[in-house]
């Protein structure tokens, strides 16, 4: 889940800022330079996701997201920003907040709960920025998509699948976590937006798309999940990435090794998670490293999770 763009916009953040707090006075000149400032923050790039220090980029990206915010204010119906900013609140919820959670464990329960609660108001927040972005891309799609998912996104590109899959990202992030009724009746619509952007792309993120449907296979036949599929998936996301990212493995692991209680599988696909070298694939190297701690704090909480 952990992209390229809120990454680099934090670091172009600290530079841009001094740039748009002088933007002249009259309205047409400002949004013109807002403008060409939320171009430069929603432009992707590798300066921070290929960052080998974690906690660096921990304290730069809130900055990147409350500036996307505030751009946000004056230049509404920035598409390009409105997804930059679906993205960095989602990636941020992931890397920085859920996870904290798995590394507490059940054994700092309050703790723990306090920081999931977080991530889902966090990955609400950045789904209503793509929800923002789907409708000025398609005017009028909101009650269709909610309707009739999979007509309403026929209108879809293969321009659009970074927008499809960030606002599948926040909404199933949201719905996974917290399983509030208010979102499950959503999940269809989830489900409708990344299998079109495998219709459109199926390569595009190097895997992203699949990795996100191991989770949404995993949650069970009640929700239209299939093990295999998952597992079809799984194998897709890990050829995609020549085997080099932690991610689909996690994925896995969490979605049908906890379910089957399948404690040796587990264990293989978490330590082979950790085995992966972050610096094989630069542009990826953070988001390894992040899921990597992430992985190492689910084999230390394992017994909260599958039964002796």
């Amino acid at each position: 889940m952990l992209g390229q763009g809120v990454l680099a916009r934090a670091c172009r953040a600290m530079v841009v800022a001094v740039a748009a707090a002088g933007l002249a006075s009259c309205s047409v000149i400002k949004t013109a330079a807002v403008k060409n400032v939320a171009n430069t923050l929603s432009a992707g790039g590798e300066t921070f996701s290929s960052d080998n220090d974690p906690e660096l980029v921990r304290g730069a990206i809130p900055f990147a997201l409350k500036m996307d915010e505030s751009l946000l204010t004056s230049v509404p119906k920035h598409e390009p920003l409105l997804i930059a900013t679906c993205s960095g609140f989602t990636q941020y919820a992931f890397g920085f907040v859920e996870t904290d959670a798995d590394v507490l464990g059940e054994e700092h329960h309050d703790e723990a709960k306090a920081l999931r609660e977080r991530a889902v108001k966090l990955y609400v927040r950045g789904k209503d920025y793509c929800l923002r972005a789907l409708e000025v891309r398609f005017p009028g799609i909101g009650p269709e998509l909610l309707k009739d998912p999979a007509t309403a996104l026929k209108r879809a590109e293969k321009k659009d699948v970074p927008l499809l899959y960030w606002t599948a990202a926040s909404w199933g992030a949201a719905l996974s976590l917290s399983m509030e009724p208010s979102l499950t009746v959503d999940f269809p619509t989830v489900r409708a937006l990344i299998e079109r952007a495998l219709a459109l792309d199926e390569s595009w993120g190097k895997g992203s798309l699949h990795e996100t449907m191991i989770t949404i296979e995993s949650l069970g036949e009640a929700l239209g999940g299939s093990e295999t599929r998952a597992r079809e998936h799984f194998q897709r996301a890990v050829e995609l990435q020549g085997g080099n990212s932690a991610a689909p493995y996690v994925a896995l692991a969490m979605g049908v090794s906890v379910k089957k209680q399948d404690r040796a599988e587990f264990e293989k696909l978490l330590n082979q998670a950790i085995a992966i070298d972050p610096d094989k694939d630069p542009s990826i190297r953070l988001a390894n490293l992040i899921t990597q701690r992430r992985a190492r704090a689910l084999l230390a909480h394992e017994d909260s999770l599958i039964a002796r």
